[in-house]
This record gives structure tokens, sequence and C-alpha cells, in this order.
């Protein structure tokens, strides 16, 4: 084991060969984190004569936790039997099973997996015949899911208003079902495990003697209800060995809680703490700027990174004239150094805020004629709510299509099963006519016979059919955007589309980009949009495995590394996001996730922001340079920002309070302004002028991420969302 050590720096073997107690080492990116879980595990079996079974080693994947495993054997000869490793979910599952007495299910339980709570949620908003438009499935599902991560049950949800009165019935109702189906879901089991040690003083006496010691990986990810769990699991022994890194906890969202390592050093006392600051993986100047970014943030333990392998090259800073500029900058740049021999195609990597911002990406590579990969993600065109809008639009062009019109003709869901579906295809085939044929005649009088055959089949398929009859006649009328609105306000698609819980702003984000899609063939027209959307599915069917460069979120790229990093959108309400901008704990995450970007590169950063980028609906908008580049100091970059960072009053950030923690560091010590009341101001019906758009009517307004959002309806424009405070809107009429 001594000669394992050496092979370690002086940090590494610190935390390693720690004696026993608590301790947290706070490891920066690149730092050698999981190399000091895995020798910790080697050195207490192998120097302190700690037998596995006493061991108990927490991950958040599988597959972490078996290279992990693999990674203890290989050092210490396979002696590492008995050991309980896996992650937080599969330790639960051991426990609950063999201590299924003490709780309201037998040991032979099932678990639900995300559809079938989604399914089980909905079922119980129908029982109680609650309107699921105002409690969406998706998000009472995330809301329920909180509380559970926060150690809530049903009858201790908090009720402040008719809305959470309503959401902990459906929270009773649901967790009912759940334990008279004999069932638990994901969140069950960290809230059951956690209350069963709570609970029980025996049980927790029994397990904190049973597992001496407590290794734990990316400790900053933990939540509440994981957190608990451990403090009880290591209550005996206080043998407690956490690594991480509240730097890079950004997935808050998911329910991650990085004060669980200011509450490590409050709960167990003595705690020692060891700081792992030399990084193997960036250069020196990448490093000072992710150091000079990260120390924005308060409520952590600063760390001086340092690396042996030179300053390198200056991070280069490039200011696009807007967003397709951007992508080709990228694209251009790739192309060339792989042309010139100084870098091969899978260096590189293209990192952005959200998935929407891949498409303009994907389409310049395209252009360029170059292959890429595409990672935690699908290729823009092969989304599902992409596939499933650009189906809409092919059966409008051609009703004859019976592919594309049986993916939408019960999308979102309207009553038109399989068998309805069956009895129309064989009234069209006996007619000699296709089904989309059949279909715009229903409800006219040439239809009357076709209705007879279908019979009561009918009354759920005449809807959709006038829907199809208007969108076509409108096909040759409005522009595409406008048909394409129109589309999703007769479907309510949008409705559908944020019933999905976790991931419903990325997929609507989507849509929305698509409709600025097709702004670029408005005056072609829908027949050369199909065509070239059909071209672009033969992209989406190349292998993943390829010398190419890689694209991805932010959030995706932890963990990862490349030689060659570009993270482009670093603009206003683009990074750091919109919905961060009345937040400060978002802002401060918003802040670690530019952080982790930052520190995936090796040799080369790129950063890239473009003047002004085109919204969905025509406009350009001028943006302002991201707060995030002023934190990055002149000397460590080439190239400039021609905007103005620092003048932020040319822009309306009405809604944004700056405070002395989060501001522009030459703000710091200026006075938090008092905050201003928000209220809406838009209703439906309401006759509106916009200075560009004319006069329009109010469809729809709703106060979102501290602003008001407005969807007008302009004659001859179509349907155009405006946000309330920068677009210059006036009342005609109440």
């Amino acid at each position: 084991m001594v000669d394992l050590l050496q092979t370690l720096n002086s940090q590494q073997q610190k935390a390693v060969s720690a004696p026993p107690g608590p301790v947290i080492v706070l490891a920066g990116p690149g730092s050698g984190k999981t190399r000091v879980l895995t020798y910790r595990i080697a050195y207490l079996i192998a120097a302190l004569g700690i037998p596995p079974y006493h061991i108990m080693a927490v991950t958040f994947t599988n597959k972490a936790a078996r290279e992990m495993e693999a990674r203890v054997s290989d050092l210490i000869g396979g002696k590492s039997q008995g050991m309980w490793l896996g992650t937080f979910h599969s330790i639960c599952g051991r426990i609950l099973r063999r201590e299924a007495a003490h709780l309201p299910i037998d040991h032979n339980y099932v678990i639900f997996d995300a559809d079938d709570q989604q399914s089980l949620i909905k079922r119980v908003i129908k029982e109680k015949n609650i309107n699921d438009k105002d409690y969406r499935p998706g998000v009472v599902h995330a809301v329920i899911s909180n509380a559970k991560n926060q150690l809530i049950g049903p009858d201790e949800f908090p009720v402040e208003s008719y809305r959470d009165e309503t959401i902990k019935s459906i929270y009773q109702a649901y967790q009912e079902y759940l334990v008279a189906s004999n069932a638990l879901d994901f969140d069950d089991m960290l809230l059951y495990t956690a209350n069963l040690l709570e609970l029980n003083p025996d049980l927790r006496k029994k397990y904190s003697q049973r597992f001496r010691h407590i290794l734990v990986d990316e400790f900053q990810d933990t939540n509440l209800a994981q957190y608990y769990l451990l403090h009880h699991l290591a209550s005996e022994h206080q043998n407690i060995f956490v690594v991480g890194d509240e730097d890079q906890s950004i997935y808050r969202w998911r329910g991650a809680d990085y004060h669980n390592i200011l509450r490590f050093t409050k709960d167990f006392k003595g705690a020692k703490k060891i700081l792992l600051e030399q990084n193997y993986r960036s250069t020196q100047t990448i490093l000072d700027a992710a150091v000079a970014v990260i120390d924005e943030n308060v409520n952590r333990t600063k760390k001086d990174l340092f690396s042996d392998r030179g300053n390198g090259q200056a991070i280069v800073v490039h200011e696009a004239g807007d967003d397709h500029e951007e992508a080709e900058y990228v694209v251009d740049t790739i192309a060339r150094k792989v042309r010139l021999g100084e870098a091969k195609e899978s260096d590189f990597a293209i990192m952005y805020r959200t998935n929407a911002q891949s498409r303009l990406l994907e389409e310049a590579f395209r252009r360029a004629n170059m292959n890429y990969r595409l990672i935690g993600a699908q290729r823009f065109y092969g989304r599902r709510e992409v596939k499933d809008m650009i189906a809409f639009l092919k059966v409008i062009y051609n009703p004859k299509d019976e592919v594309s019109l049986a993916r939408v003709i019960n999308l979102p869901p309207r009553g038109i099963g399989a068998v309805t579906f069956e009895r129309l295809q064989t009234l069209a085939s006996r007619a000699g006519k296709s089904s989309g044929e059949v279909l715009l005649r229903l409800g006219t009088e040439a239809g009357r016979d076709d209705e007879d055959f279908l019979g009561r089949a009918a009354v759920r398929l005449i809807p959709f059919a006038k829907m199809l009859r208007s969108w076509r006649e409108n096909l040759d009328i409005v522009s595409l955007t406008t048909l394409f609105d129109q589309v999703l306000l007769d479907t309510e698609y949008e409705s559908y589309i944020k019933d999905d819980g976790e991931d419903e702003l990325d997929r609507w984000a989507n849509v929305i980009e698509l409709r600025g899609v097709l702004l670029e063939y408005e005056d072609q027209g829908l027949a050369a949009f199909l065509e070239t959307m059909a071209l672009v599915a033969d992209q989406d069917t190349l292998p993943e495995e390829l010398d190419a460069p890689t694209m991805m979120t932010l959030h995706t790229a932890k963990g990862l590394e490349f030689p060659q990093v570009f993270i482009i959108g670093l603009d206003e309400l683009y990074l750091p996001h919109s919905r961060s901008r009345d937040d400060p704990e978002e802002m401060a995450e918003e802040r670690r996730l530019f952080y982790v970007g930052l520190t995936r590169a090796k040799d080369q950063l790129y950063l890239l922001r473009a003047m002004r980028r085109r919204s969905p609906y025509g406009s350009y908008e001028t943006t302002q340079p991201s707060r995030f580049l002023e934190a990055i100091p002149n000397s460590l970059t080439r190239g400039k920002i021609t905007s103005s960072i620092s003048r932020r009053d040319t822009y309306d950030y009405r809604t944004y309070q700056w405070d002395n923690t989060y501001g522009p560091p030459n703000n710091r010590q200026r006075a938090k302004p008092a905050p201003k009341t928000l209220t809406q101001r838009f209703f439906p019906k309401m006759r509106v002028e916009h200075p560009v758009y004319g006069e329009g009517v109010v469809r729809n307004s709703r106060m979102e991420y501290g602003d008001e959002t407005v969807e007008v309806y302009f004659d001859g424009l179509g349907l155009k969302a405006l946000v309330a405070s920068m677009s210059s809107l006036e009342v005609l009429e109440d």
C-alpha cells in the first residue's frame, strides 16, 4: 500500500491516508477525485485491515460503481468481496427488502418507473375531477417528487393556498394507490429508508454498526433525503468519507443541494477538510479563467487551482454578428484546424445552455459536409416534438400521407384510439381513397354516408377533420409561421408538451426553434421545407462512433474532457439563462454551470457570443454580452467584445435586482434596491398596439421568470409571443 500511495500527490495521499472519522474532500475539476475514493477503499482494506463487510461506498450511477469495484480489486488483488458498493437507490432497495416488516408494503414490492408514476398521477387527477390543464400531471408529479426529496410526506405537505391543498389531496391519493399496489416510486426508496432509520433506533444502530466506514462520491449532488440517510448510517462510528465539489453542483432542478457540504461540517464535529487543487487536465490559463468566474459565488470553499502544464494558449473570445455567423465560425474554425493538421475532428466539443441551440450548429455542419456527434439528446430533427410538428405539416400538405396521419390523428390525445383509426382505414379502403381524403369529407354534406358507416367513431373524428380542413384551406393563404401557430393553438400542443415534467421547457423551446426554421422558408413554401426535412432525416441515421466534433449541453458535459472546447451563446438571458435573473441561487448555479464548461477544456478554449439573435417570430433581437465574460481578465484572452458589457442600463433589466453578492465585481458595494412588485397588465381579448406589428388581440398572458409573456394575434402576421417589459405594447381598450 505504501508503494501505491507514492503514485499520488501530497494532498491525495493526505486524503487517502486520513485517520478514521469524518472527512470531506473538496476536489477541484480534473484533480483525481475518483482516484482518491478508489485508493481510500483499498487503503481501508489493505492498510487498516477493515473487512469489506463493514464498508459501504455510494455512487450516483451503476456504471461508476462497477468501475470503482474493478479498480479496487485490481489494487488489492480481488479482496473486496462483501462490500456494499452501488447507487443510493440500489443500497436502499437492499435495506427495504430486508426490513419490509417495518413498512406498509411487502418485501416483494415493485418499483414504478417514470411512465407508471405519470399514469398513476393522471388516474388520480381524473378520478378527482380536477382540471388537468390547471394541474398538469408532469408538474404535479415534480412537486410531489421534490416534497419526498425534502422528506415531506403527504400528510406533512405544507398548504398555503388552494393550489397547495389540491396538490396535497393528489399526493395523498397517489401514495395510497402506491401502497395498495405494493409499489414504490424512486423517491419512496430514499424517503422510506431515511424514515426507517429515523424512527427505529434499533435498526439505525444495526446498520450504523454494520457499516463502520461509509464513502460517498459526488457528494455535492445529494439531496436532503440522501443526506439524512447518510447521517443515520454514520451515526454510530462517524467514519464517513465524502468527495465532492460545491463549485460543480449543477443539478439543483433535480433536488441536488450543495448546502449539504455546509451541513456536513456542522453536523460532523471535527470533520477534516482536504482540498485537491492540482489539476491534471487543463492549462493554467484555462484554470485562472475558471477560478475568476467561480470566485463570484459565495457559500463555497475557495480553491486555487493549479497545473503543471504551463500557461498554454490564450482563450479565444469571439463576437459574431448574429447566431448564424456564430455557428459558421465554429464549423469553419474546426475545418481549418483539421485541414492544417493541427487537430483531429474528435478533439473538439461544442457546448451550449439548451438543446435547441444545437439546430444552427447541425445545419452549419451539414452545409460543410462534416459529420458531428450529439450527446445527451437526439439530433434536432429527430426529437419527438419536432417530428410531431413536421408530421402535422406533412398531413396538411399531403392528406394521403398515412404514416404522418397515424402519428398525429390522436396527438394530443383526443379519444381516437386504434379501433377508431382502423375503422376509418377500412372505410377509406372500401371507397378507394386515403384516410386523409375521407377525413376531409367528414362533417360536410359529402361525408354523410361516411358518417353512417363510422357510427359513433365519427363523433371522435369530426373535430380533427374540421381542423385539418381549416388548415388545408389556409395553406396557400397565410404564411407558414401563421399556419404553424394555428396548428399549435387548435391542438393545444403547448399544454400537451408542457405536461412532461423535467424536460418540458427544453421540449417547448425545440418547438419554437422549429418555428424559426419555417421563417426561412416563407418565400419558398411548405414543399421546399418538407423536401429539406426529408434530406435532414438521412443525417439523423449517422452512427455515433465517428471521428467527429461532439455537441452537448453544459449539463451533459460534466465528467468529460476535450482538447479544444467551444462554449457558445454567452449572452445575457442565454447564459446565464433568463429564468435565473430574479433568483440569486439560480444565478449562482448558472455560474457553476459555466465553470463546469470551462474546466472541460484541456488545451484551447473558445468563448462565443452573437450581437443579435433571430427570434422565432422573425425579428432580430439585440443581445448583451454575458456577465460571465466580464469576470475573465483580459490578460487571459485574445479577441474582444465590441459591445459594452458594463453598461447594463442599455438593456431592460427592470425585473432583475442586483445585490452585493451576485452583481458585477465593480458594483459589489452597491446597495440592493428595493424589490419591485410586478403585476399582470394584459388579459385575453384585450386590444393592444405594437409599434412594429400594429394592432392585435391578446390570446393569452402569463407571469413567468419574473416578467409577463403576452401572446398576441396580429392580422396578417399571426401569433407572436412578446415579453411585456421589452415590447412597448399599449392597451387600446380594457
